[in-house]
């Protein structure tokens, strides 16, 4: 897996080849995953260990700009994540 992006596909078939699990049943842990980390990231921040920490971010409504034309626009008040990663995984991306 050497892509800049992949897909839920992908981690599913790659979680199937090494584990020898059925890629019906790799989809669903992929699924179920997800599912679990968004349900707890609607409820608080969400800590893996050993992995690193995601926060949810309110961004207050504010006045963007097209660089092109110059015309002015309303960006939505929404919600966004942040990623921190731990120690242990930047030490391990650094070697």
């Amino acid at each position: 897996m050497t892509k800049k992006n992949i897909t839920k596909k992908e981690i599913a078939e790659s979680l199937s080849q090494n584990t020898g699990f059925p890629l019906s049943f790799s989809k669903k842990l992929v699924d179920n995953l997800l599912n679990i980390m968004c349900e707890q990231l609607k409820k608080n921040n969400l800590i893996i260990k050993n992995i690193g920490s995601f926060k949810l971010i309110e961004k207050n409504e504010r006045i963007g700009r097209n660089p092109k034309t110059k015309e002015e626009f309303i960006i939505c008040k929404r919600k966004s994540i942040s990623f921190l990663s731990s120690k242990n995984l930047t030490n391990y991306l650094n070697e």
